[in-house]
């Protein structure tokens, strides 16, 4: 009768010895050191500005004089108050206009950047497409203001070359809206720029080759393979870029003050304008308090609808 020998020997049996308390003890310890700098610095610079914001919100306080308790009544003044009211409007409608544009605007040039090109050059518009992202919005916003200025700016004197008329672009509501629109979405689409090319980078090849023996091609390969194989990378690039749409703030003060009128003021700047130039630290709360519930909204609402057109594999 034949027998059949084993191939492997079996795997030696390790023994662990427990491990002594003073061991226990220095590596717990160890631990704790490790973790106390991080947990020491959410708690400050984190929990405790949230924790006295909200506190902040239901007192009336301007620094010089004790708070005073007044509940509700800065919750209710900021709903009266008109100033506000088109400030978060102003804020959402250009959330919807820049968020479409900047992620149209850094797909497409995605899209193109991964094509056919040669390595050197993909890597020279990814470095460039993205430094405008590490630029002050400060100081871009000052450098776009004396290019779009009226009299003396680069942008009418070129449209004066081509015999265009002057366009007042930071004095009339619909220039300021455009420039302050296009100041931001070119300063920040590098982001999701930067997202697509890694997302567009993950799609298998075979997928593409597949596609190409059945006759799919161009906008097609788009529309069906492309845009549902990255509809994760386009969810995450869509949330960020509501996020930062919705606490602007640089460019609109330092392009426009928010003028003319109110037409370019937004909820950052009524909260910046409250605090620290009216000294109104409780109503300015008061807003913040209102512009991060809209920001934990608008967030839902849209990990809500991706169930709808995000495929993940």
């Amino acid at each position: 009768m034949a027998t059949t020998l084993p191939t492997q020997a079996p795997a030696p049996v390790v023994v662990r010895r427990p491990e002594a308390r003073p061991q226990r003890r220095a590596r717990r310890l160890l631990v704790v050191l490790f973790l106390a700098p991080t947990v020491l610095g959410i708690a400050l610079f984190t929990l405790v500005p949230i924790v006295a914001s909200v506190l902040l919100a239901f007192f009336r306080w301007d620094i010089i004089t004790p708070p005073q308790f007044v509940g509700v009544d800065n919750f209710v003044d900021i709903a009266a108050d008109p100033t506000v009211r088109v400030a978060f409007l102003n804020t959402l409608l250009f959330v919807v206009v820049s968020v479409v544009l900047q992620l149209a605007v850094a797909l497409g040039l995605a899209v193109l950047v991964q094509s056919k090109m040669p390595g050197w050059v993909r890597s020279f518009f990814r470095s460039t497409l993205f430094f405008p992202l590490i630029l002050s919005a400060a100081s871009v916003s000052l450098v776009m203001a004396y290019l779009f200025n009226e009299d003396f700016g680069v942008v009418n004197a070129v449209l004066s070359r081509v015999g265009l008329p002057d366009v007042p672009w930071l004095t009339s509501p619909a220039g300021a809206a455009v420039v302050v629109v296009l100041v931001y979405v070119w300063q920040n689409f590098g982001f999701s720029f930067l997202l697509f090319v890694g997302g567009l980078a993950a799609i298998p090849h075979d997928v593409y080759e597949a596609s190409s023996l059945d006759g799919i091609e161009g906008w097609s390969r788009f529309r069906w393979i492309t845009v549902p194989l990255l509809s994760p990378t386009i969810l995450v690039a869509s949330v960020m870029a509501v996020i930062g749409a919705l606490q602007i703030f640089d460019q609109p003060y330092v392009l426009t003050r928010g003028g003319p009128g109110d037409s370019t003021r937004t909820a950052v700047m009524v909260i910046f304008e409250s605090a620290f130039q009216q000294l109104q630290f409780g109503r300015a709360s008061a807003i913040g308090i209102v512009l991060t519930l809209l920001i934990m909204a608008v967030t839902a609402v849209q990990f809500r609808l991706s169930r709808r057109f995000v495929f993940y594999q």
